[in-house]
């Protein structure tokens, strides 16, 4: 079965957006992966279509509604064990892990939240595992949404022609990823490296580690504090 994603959102015009495009578009257009989109909106019941409200203690801007979106969500998700993800800066921060994780099921269902955010009772009343991409603020989850889709889609089997690519990349080894070069052998006076032309694998390997350990010392350092660093 193909990997499938259902996006609850106001907004379903956004997509397919980027994931149209290069391979996440090809392997949308082959069906190596499916995308649905549901417009909450549709779920309100009141003749104004309303979707959010005032939140409750006062202060600025609207909350979702947990009866809309939770009817929403039951729609989609009835009997369907997909994980249920809420884009949300205060949730989880996305790995290459967890990207992974999703890769290898059949899908998500993924709530992109407006707004000052969502009830927090319909959080946990359908069971929503609140996923952030990083410590800063969105208009809206569909973009988060987007990214963590192109994540994982440019894993499933068959979508990157190589699959070796996606196996010496930033955070598959717990590492950043070394720097990379091509031709022109010279560029602006600045030379590839010449261990990286050699021919001596086994020395092109262990300048990679090394120039690998150096970068992520230098701007990652939390990752290192995660894992044993061997000789």
């Amino acid at each position: 079965m193909a990997f499938r994603a259902t996006v609850l959102t106001l907004y379903p015009e956004m997509f397919p957006g980027l994931l149209g495009q290069s391979l996440s578009g090809k392997a949308l257009a082959r069906g190596d992966w499916a995308l649905d989109c549901v417009q909450i909106r549709d779920f309100a019941t009141d003749r104004h279509r309303s979707v959010d409200d005032t939140p409750a203690g006062g202060g600025a801007g609207m909350v979702l509604k947990p009866d809309v979106l939770a009817r929403a969500i039951d729609h989609v998700g009835e009997g369907d064990n997909r994980p249920r993800l809420l884009m949300s800066p205060r949730g989880r921060p996305l790995t290459q892990k967890r990207v992974r994780d999703l890769a290898a099921g059949d899908g998500a269902i993924i709530v992109c939240g407006r707004f000052e955010g969502v009830d927090q009772r319909v959080i946990e009343g359908r069971g929503l595992e609140e996923v952030s991409i990083g410590d800063y603020i969105l208009s809206g989850g569909e973009p988060a949404a987007m990214i963590l889709l192109d994540a994982v889609v440019r894993i499933l089997p068959g979508v990157m022609g190589n699959a070796l690519s996606g196996e010496h990349e930033s955070f598959e080894g717990g590492l950043l990823e070394h720097p990379h070069y091509t031709r022109p052998q010279v560029w602006e006076e600045r030379e590839i490296p010449a261990v990286l032309t050699s021919g001596n694998h086994a020395a092109i390997e262990k300048w990679r580690s090394e120039e690998a350990l150096k970068l992520t010392r230098e701007r990652r350092p939390d990752l290192l504090a995660a894992q044993p660093i061997t000789k």
